[in-house]
């Protein structure tokens, strides 16, 4: 089983570039040690921005980081020659974002939804990882993480719930 990385993007490239730039979860997709993870972080002070709107801002703001981002991750990866490269990270941003449709307020939501997205985009149960090997282009990039971020988000809502059930019988 072959470990073979893709070399790392330099700096300068991503920071000068756009497309790279927003790819790159504004260069935290540059982290040396587990970019998606880093990605994620970056991605909770625009989900903190979102979180202020209604309902259906939110979904539409969701939206528009989904579309947007399989342009983006399709073109980043077209550009480099490597499709998925680790550094790509605006997918991580739109899985987080899904996880975090109609969350609970609190800090404590945002890492419960920060780990089960993370857990979930790491470990791809069936059918993220059958998705993840055979759809191609920005849509393959995006869509492995909007399935995390489902799983995620069915979780953190169970879990909500049954927080809430459980102070009302306290």
């Amino acid at each position: 089983m072959s470990s073979h990385r893709p070399p790392p993007v330099p700096p300068r490239q991503v920071f000068t570039d756009p497309v790279h730039f927003l790819a790159f979860g504004f260069g935290s997709g540059l982290s040396p040690k587990a970019p998606g993870t880093a990605g994620t972080v970056a991605a909770i002070p625009l989900y903190l921005l979102l979180s202020g709107l209604p309902l259906w801002g939110y979904l539409l703001a969701t939206l528009v980081v989904i579309v947007a981002g399989i342009w983006l991750c399709g073109e980043s990866s077209r550009r480099l020659g490597v499709h998925d490269h680790p550094g790509i990270v605006w997918d991580e941003f739109a899985g987080f974002l899904v996880t975090m449709i109609a969350a609970p307020a609190g800090w404590i939501w945002v890492l419960v939804g920060f780990v089960l997205f993370r857990i979930f985009d790491v470990l791809k149960p069936w059918p993220i990882g059958w998705v993840d090997r055979r759809v191609g282009g920005g849509t393959g990039i995006v869509v492995d993480d909007l399935l995390a971020g489902v799983y995620a988000l069915v979780v953190l809502q169970l879990l909500a719930w049954w927080w809430q059930v459980l102070m009302a019988t306290a």
